[in-house]
């Protein structure tokens, strides 16, 4: 229970950044959103990244009682059936969204609060303020993208692909190709979100990065191509 609360808080307050913080700071003037980055962001980023790191936590202590080597529905080993190997992708992305967390988005953050902060106290803009935001702006907006597959994932292991007709264990070779090709999803676009692929991270633009209706159609696309793998390899 305690799992799932904490992850609605996390998986929430994401989505209030992108879909609502966001488009809205961008139509304040510069005085009412540097307010509204010290009063507001700053708790809120409070909650996010504690209600992250508690998702992790309560994750990895069920995998632990009761989720590595266990069967599941079928009698199979979990971690070598439908439900596992899905499951098994979700957790990658909830790990790199933690990561993004608190190694991107939040340092990143308490740059352009200091700057927001300085600029209110009448100091001089911090040039780097711009670089900063950016940078925080595309890993959460690529955690949006990798947070409705992981949805889909943690929601569909017990309602759908355990119970839906799939093989009790595919074979090993169709499971290399599950994880090979989800590996290769998850890293290019990781990749591409801190600017090691295709030059976005220091400006410039990205499509799917660009508004947040970009980043929850991506989002929608993910979960089709997951679920199109499924039907083939399952």
């Amino acid at each position: 229970m305690l799992h799932v609360i904490v992850g609605v808080m996390w998986i929430g307050l994401l989505w209030f950044f992108n879909f609502v913080q966001t488009p809205a700071y961008a139509q304040m003037d510069p005085q009412a959103r540097n307010e509204a980055f010290d009063k507001l962001t700053w708790r809120a980023l409070w909650w996010f990244r504690w209600a992250a790191a508690a998702t992790v936590a309560s994750g990895i202590l069920i995998l632990l009682v009761g989720g590595f080597g266990h069967a599941d529905a079928y009698g199979s080993i979990f971690w070598k059936s439908p439900g596992g190997l899905v499951l098994s992708i979700g957790i990658l992305f909830g790990l790199t969204m933690f990561l993004n967390v608190w190694l991107i988005i939040w340092p990143n953050q308490q740059i352009v609060i200091a700057n927001a902060r300085n600029v209110l106290a009448g100091g001089q803009a911090d040039p780097a303020a711009a670089t900063a935001a950016r940078k925080g702006a595309l890993a959460s907006r690529q955690n949006t993208i990798f947070s409705l597959p992981l949805l889909v994932f943690m929601v569909g292991t017990s309602h759908f692909w355990e119970s839906a007709g799939f093989v009790a264990q595919p074979s090993s070779s169709h499971r290399v190709i599950w994880m090979l090709i989800s590996l290769i999803i998850w890293a290019g676009l990781e990749a591409n979100a801190l600017g090691l692929i295709g030059g976005f991270g220091q400006g410039g633009t990205n499509v799917i990065y660009d508004t947040h209706q970009n980043a929850i159609w991506t989002g929608v696309g993910l979960i089709a191509i997951f679920y199109i793998l499924t039907e083939i390899l399952f």
